[in-house]
């Protein structure tokens, strides 16, 4: 099996440190939290930033900080920084973020640019014109035939083809499967770089599902704080240990 690249997300947009003491929030966590990941064997980190009331934002100022500071303590870690909305945002301010960051790497939601479609063409045409990499968030078979009708109308650029599908959702008690990327392998007909996360205690049994699909791998506490026993990973770098291990371990 080919080595995956691993990304992980040890933050996201929703939880607190209410569902785990050692979530990284404030600056400085997220630095020591990525610089133990990049050590257990992660490749890259996406990227959720907060405010000072501890609340996800898309502040460009405060992403350009973090990210400086990322380039200064880890260079050789890839970073990708999140446009969610997270119910939130608008597609404006996704916009003003893309733009007002330009990021190298960004993940974006097609189902939330949707929101705004008179949007979605300047939205890709500033990832090009400030050399930002997309990764397309997917959630269901839908978002893969709403990308495949954006990139037939151009809306969605030739090369802009990387993907990540998303196994679950953001709901108490969500456990997904490995049998839940099936749909996903079957409709994704571009076949560009894909990555796969998924929600619940199973994430590790879906990434190394897709590991030998040919898949990357997106790992950390934003979807998943348990390992496959039900037990609370200590931090993201355990998590990340553990499927690196798996992955070692597999034929």
């Amino acid at each position: 099996m080919q080595t995956p690249y691993i990304l992980v997300a040890p933050t996201g947009a929703r939880r607190t440190k209410q569902d785990h003491p050692n979530l990284p929030i404030q600056m400085d966590e997220i630095i020591q939290s990525a610089a133990a990941c990049f050590a257990a064997g992660a490749h890259g980190l996406h990227l959720h930033v907060r405010d000072d009331a501890g609340q996800h934002t898309l502040d460009p100022g405060i992403y350009r900080e973090t990210l400086a500071e990322l380039e200064t303590h880890l260079p050789d870690m890839g970073v990708q920084i999140t446009t969610e909305a997270a119910g939130v945002f608008d597609v404006a301010t996704q916009l003003a973020c893309l733009d007002g960051v330009k990021p190298r790497w960004a993940s974006i939601s097609v189902r939330e640019i949707a929101r705004d479609p008179a949007l979605a063409d300047r939205v890709y045409g500033t990832c090009v014109d400030n050399g930002t990499k997309v990764q397309h968030i997917l959630y269901d078979v839908a978002d893969v035939a709403l990308l495949a009708d954006w990139h037939s109308r151009g809306i969605v650029r030739a090369d802009q083809t990387s993907v990540i599908f998303v196994l679950g959702r953001y709901t108490t008690g969500q456990v997904s499967h490995p049998s839940d990327l099936t749909p996903f392998l079957e409709t994704f007909e571009n076949r560009g770089p894909w990555m796969v996360c998924a929600f619940g205690q199973n994430e590790h049994a879906c990434l190394h599902a897709a590991a030998q699909h040919g898949g990357d791998l997106r790992v950390g506490f934003e979807n998943n704080l348990l390992d496959g026993h039900g037990a609370q990973f200590t931090d993201n770098a355990a998590s990340v240990n553990a499927l690196a291990d798996t992955l070692k371990a597999a034929p």
